[in-house]
């Protein structure tokens, strides 16, 4: 069986972004375990919701106390921006029956939204459909994957961390992926250190040190290389 070769393309398109997507989704499952999810429970909510940033702050509800209802309306507030996607790819998957439309609906993620939308524009011939396939079907495999993963090592997570362990890893998760060039690494790597020596400093200021000095060192990266 010969497999499309724009599905081939769209799943090598979405591979350099996986190296963001692994870690989320591994933070997501160690995240659901520390809140008292069980392996079966991380799993469904994976496949059922597969929204990283809804179902992190779904989870830090859960560690609150909130309501259900709160939590429902928050994961739909913070997954409107699908909405957005769904309308500007639209026009090049109208074609499409309905259940394909609802499956490739089911596996819309940003990763996979800002590759097909990016090659769609700069190449008119592909087959809108299967390169969409390809880049989605990816991070979707990609992330239950790793969600399993995280579910697992959750269990080797001591009790006493709780989901003030997990939350700050996502966000690390999400940098990992924005690490590309010289300039952001040195940025990132001047400000988590210095955000680590000022730690004990009043009202946060450390943070705000770190932050100014790690955009002042990427800049100064990025200008010296401009300028060479």
């Amino acid at each position: 069986m010969r497999i499309n070769k724009d599905f081939l393309a769209g799943a090598r398109g979405a591979l350099p972004i996986l190296i963001g997507v692994v870690p989320f989704a591994m933070i997501s499952g160690v995240a659901a375990v520390s809140v008292g999810l069980t392996f079966f429970e991380t799993l469904g909510m994976s496949v059922l919701v597969f929204a990283g940033a809804s179902q992190l702050v779904v989870f830090q509800l859960m560690s609150a106390g909130s309501p259900w209802l709160i939590m429902v309306l928050t994961a739909w507030v913070i997954n409107l921006r699908f909405t957005m996607y769904s309308a500007t790819l639209a026009p090049y998957l109208q074609k499409l029956s309905l259940w394909q439309k609802a499956l490739l609906a089911y596996m819309l993620s940003d990763q996979a939204f800002g590759v097909s939308l990016t090659h769609f524009v700069t190449n008119e011939t592909v087959s809108h459909r299967w390169f969409y396939f390809g880049s989605a079907l990816t991070v979707w495999v990609a992330w239950q994957i790793s969600a399993v993963i995280g579910s697992l090592l959750g269990a080797l997570v001591p009790a006493s961390w709780g989901f003030d362990f997990a939350f700050p890893l996502s966000f690390m998760a999400l940098m990992f992926g924005s690490l590309r060039d010289r300039p952001t690494v040195v940025a990132a790597l001047t400000g988590g250190i210095i955000a680590v020596l000022a730690k004990g400093l009043p009202y946060n200021i450390g943070l705000v040190l770190a932050t100014f000095l790690g955009i002042a060192a990427g800049y100064l990266v990025e200008n010296r290389r401009t300028a060479s």
